[in-house]
């Protein structure tokens, strides 16, 4: 499999991961600012620090307003992380590869970005002359993207061989899986309430709330836990098996497709993307929840993070280095 088509199969299912991840976070923050009103100032800022784009965002804008923000994650052009941008590239990624997807997934992924664009021209007009996006649909807007996500996930599931193209695909998606996990967890542990005194508060309790929707694990959660316990969710989303969100998940699915593409056999050289991804799926496998949270559970998404952008990076040398 050359190497080129290998990368923007990587890179075409990391796009579109982190669109859909892109979604989950602006739509539940919205719904959230509502039950709050006006309780929480700086709800939004949150977001930008999540996504890893605040100084591009500070050179951009004045105010961490939900417009701003907004605007931000999903229409920019100049944000190369907003849903609009991330469409874009998963497109073109897509376009140069087309002998190698099937004809059903360019034309899902095709529409999708038609979508996007459209509504991205309508959005930049009418706020041109009313200067607000909370009032054009977006959460029907948001919602679409994340079906449309999913509708290429299981149109790549149904319609193309599962080989080497399928586990790059899989390594993409379940690469930016991870990250923006570990995100969304730190953006509340760590940033969005800093405040010991208002741990346990009502408030306290909406936003834990929050992330489970974010990372829609609210329900699988509910059928492990009976209550709601930053423990419990930090647990949850971190070391649980089964769950297709959670670190553990992401980076045993990350191992298995790596298997299959290396096909090396028991006993011969493995590859040091191999090695990275069984080195850490092992540690993993010898974590607990109160190991974590003794070491500090912002310091432990930190080493997650570093950890995946070196697996990342050995990806990268491995397969799409001449």
């Amino acid at each position: 499999m050359l190497s080129r088509v290998a990368e923007s199969v990587f890179w075409m299912n990391r796009y579109i991961e982190r669109a859909e991840n892109y979604s989950r976070f602006i739509d539940v923050n919205h719904q959230l600012s509502l039950d709050l009103n006006e309780e929480v100032p700086n709800q939004w800022l949150p977001l930008v620090h999540t996504t890893g784009d605040i100084e591009l965002f500070e050179k951009r804008y004045s105010s961490p307003s939900p417009v701003n923000v907004i605007r931000f994650m999903t229409f920019d052009e100049e944000n190369p992380n907003s849903i609009f941008q991330c469409l874009s590239r998963a497109r073109e990624n897509a376009r140069t590869i087309r002998e190698n997807i099937s004809t059903s997934m360019w034309e899902v992924l095709n529409e999708f970005y038609l979508f996007v664009k459209d509504y991205r021209k309508v959005y930049m007009e009418s706020s041109a002359l009313h200067g607000d996006t909370l009032s054009m649909g977006l959460s029907d807007f948001l919602s679409t993207v994340r079906k449309s996500c999913q509708s290429f996930y299981g149109c790549s599931d149904a319609t193309i061989s599962h080989d080497e193209v399928w586990n790059f695909s899989l390594l993409g998606r379940f690469l930016e899986r991870a990250d923006k996990t570990t995100r969304i967890l730190d953006m509340k542990y760590f940033i969005l309430l800093p405040s010991v005194q208002d741990v346990g508060s009502t408030l306290d309790l909406l936003q834990w709330l929050s992330l489970l929707k974010s990372a829609s694990a609210h329900e699988m959660y509910n059928q492990k836990y009976k209550r709601v316990d930053p423990t419990d969710i930090a647990e949850f989303l971190i070391l649980n098996e089964t769950f297709p969100r959670s670190i553990f998940f992401c980076i045993q699915e990350m191992q298995e497709a790596l298997e299959k593409i290396s096909g090396i056999k028991e006993g011969l050289p493995r590859n040091l993307a191999q090695d990275a991804t069984t080195v850490y799926l092992n540690r993993l496998r010898s974590e607990n929840i109160k190991s974590i949270f003794d070491k500090g559970l912002h310091e432990y998404l930190d080493d997650i993070q570093i950890e995946l952008n070196h697996i990342g990076s050995k990806i990268v040398e491995r397969f799409f280095t001449n």
